[in-house]
């Protein structure tokens, strides 16, 4: 893929990821959004960094119009998203389909609130618990539903290049 319509797709899932940041699912530990959607569905066009990226700026953009109540802790979470939606590209560029949606709903939902228990407190960590991983899921429903309509668009723009 050349550089800049690599750039150009990453920066446009990043605003996707943004406009799903701003729906938000309350919580008891606040809200979680729509963010990680978008960042899942680019797994079908974007090299799993670039899917990375989107996500990890998706979440930025997340924490920054929710109030950013865990603030610096933010930061980890970025780079778990960059993880989790990297790791999940990667399972998909290499067909792994249902593999990369337990690797996503685990990853996301389980191990990436696990080190809160040790760096906010136990209570923060059950509570965020019960709340990540369903906000998990709905993204990826969502991103479930949507997936083969994106394969097919892409799949229909390679064939007409």
């Amino acid at each position: 893929m050349k550089r800049t319509r690599l750039l150009a797709l990453t920066a446009m899932v990043s605003a996707l990821c943004a406009i799903g940041a701003l729906v938000k699912i309350p919580m008891g530990i606040g809200s979680a959004a729509l963010d990680s959607a978008p960042a899942l569905l680019s797994a079908v066009f974007l090299p799993p960094a670039a899917a990375g990226t989107a996500a990890m700026i998706g979440h930025l953009i997340s924490a920054v119009t929710g109030g950013t109540p865990l603030g610096p802790f933010h930061l980890l979470i970025a780079a778990e998203m960059f993880v989790v939606i990297g790791g999940f590209a990667w399972l998909h560029h290499h067909g792994r389909n249902v593999l990369k949606w337990g690797f996503f709903l685990i990853g996301n939902g389980v191990l990436a609130v696990l080190p809160f228990y040790w760096l906010v407190s136990p209570t923060f960590f059950w509570t965020a618990i019960v709340a990540i991983p369903a906000a998990t899921l709905v993204n990826a429903v969502i991103a479930g539903a949507v997936m083969p309509i994106v394969r097919k668009a892409v799949a229909g723009e390679e064939v007409a290049r």
